[in-house]
């Protein structure tokens, strides 16, 4: 009775440890190259997303910096000449971007520039964000027809982001750059918003907003 009773327990540990044996080296190569493709898949999405968080920076100050000219100018009758006359509390330079706000001579008149550069490589910082940069002309609206058309002098924004980032050979100028030659060929009495810079044939900027 008890070598039966040892007979039916040994028989049982045995199932159950042939039931717990775990994955083979197959299952395993298997599931580590499902994980691997995956990976593959996500991570340049996930980079994108986190650059885009960074940019967002950009964005937003070079943003408030064109706002900031605009109301400076119904203020003072001019564009500020830096940053830090504008009151906005933005550092010109953070872990991702140098700042610089001023003013550029056209013909005729001003026009208030903005740049957000991106902190160079060698710096430690991501050589794949991209620049941007601001605009805030003198400009005129025209409202109504015929006999009631008028036109009005008004302060005009454009907000721009560099084409490729400066890891694809895209556009990063410095602020003097910028300043020289960005939008050296907007008059500022022209009608219309400022126009986004081509530095040169291959890249430049592009409006978004």
């Amino acid at each position: 009775m008890k070598s039966d009773l040892k007979a039916k327990l040994l028989q049982h540990l045995s199932g159950k440890k042939k039931g717990n044996g775990g994955f083979t080296l197959i299952e395993l190569l298997v599931v580590i190259i499902i994980i691997g493709i995956l990976s593959a898949i996500a991570l340049p999405s996930f980079l994108n997303q986190a650059n885009k968080a960074k940019q967002s920076e950009a964005k937003t100050y070079i943003g408030s910096m064109n706002r900031a000219q605009q109301a400076y100018y119904m203020e003072s009758g001019q564009f500020s000449p830096n940053i830090g006359l504008l009151g906005l509390g933005i550092a010109d330079s953070t872990a991702n971007y140098d700042y610089y706000a001023g003013t550029e001579a056209v013909t005729p008149g001003v026009v208030a520039i903005g740049v957000a550069k991106p902190k160079a490589a060698a710096a430690g910082a991501d050589s794949s964000l991209k620049a941007y940069a601001g605009a805030v002309k003198i400009g005129t609206v025209s409202t109504g027809t015929g006999a009631t058309a008028t036109t009005e002098a008004t302060t005009l924004a454009t907000l721009c982001e560099a084409v490729k980032a400066p890891v694809a050979s895209g556009a990063n100028p410095t602020a003097a750059t910028i300043a020289q030659t960005a939008f050296d060929n907007v008059a500022s009495n022209a009608p219309g918003i400022p126009a986004c810079p081509l530095l040169n044939a291959a890249n430049g900027f592009k409006p978004i907003q």
